[in-house]
């Protein structure tokens, strides 16, 4: 987390678990760490808010009424605006397959009940860190995606002799409009005749409707 962070930069971290005390717990801790905490004691409440209001990162109870935290995190997974942000399980459930079953459906990591205080603290720093990283790529990608589209534009003002129809580079020369095109972008050129020049270079040709 950023130092002298705006309210805005101040990751917010949602927690879901139906025991008000667990809840109680882990808010004062990630508070005292200048996180923004919100919760919700159940599934349903859980993915309402996280619509309303999508958090930086979700921590998870597993087993709860009506909705678990695995049908939770799938309903999360399957949202196109919710599915990445990273769920961290965190529940009494350590068997291999519970572990295996969490992270097959999406969750970035497990914390296993009783927990310490400075392992909760210290997961939620290197996965809210690890998904500010994931965005900065995504959007330098995109950007440089884009400027390699750019460069392989035609763009502006181009010169070109009204006689021959030469094209005038940055560097002052002139060249057919073949070889500027193939230069500035990624077309290339199939030669064939229109039906105006063919008459005029073939005057005896017969050319198909179709030509």
């Amino acid at each position: 987390m950023k130092e002298n962070a705006t309210e805005q930069d101040v990751p917010e971290i949602l927690i879901v678990d139906d025991m008000q005390a667990n809840v109680h717990i882990i808010s004062l801790m990630l508070k005292a760490k200048g996180y923004k905490v919100r919760s919700a004691l159940s599934g349903t409440l859980a993915l309402q808010t996280a619509k309303e209001n999508p958090p930086d990162l979700i921590l998870l109870d597993i087993n709860m009424p009506e909705m678990n935290g695995y049908e939770v995190c799938q309903w999360l997974k399957a949202d196109n605006i919710l599915k990445e942000i990273p769920v961290i399980f965190i529940t009494g459930l350590t068997e291999t397959d519970d572990l295996v079953k969490a992270f097959s459906i999406g969750a970035v990591d497990y914390i296993a009940k009783p927990f310490q205080v400075e392992e909760v603290c210290a997961r939620v720093k290197t996965h809210l860190r690890l998904r500010r990283l994931q965005i900065e790529l995504s959007k330098s990608v995109s950007e440089l995606q884009k400027a390699l589209q750019d460069i392989r534009t035609l763009r502006g003002i181009i010169p070109i002799c009204a006689n021959c129809k030469s094209i005038r580079d940055d560097a002052g020369a002139w060249q057919e409009v073949e070889n500027y095109v193939r230069e500035h972008s990624d077309a290339d050129f199939s030669h064939s005749l229109c039906p105006a020049c063919a008459k005029k270079l073939y005057p005896g040709i017969e050319l198909d409707k179709d030509e």
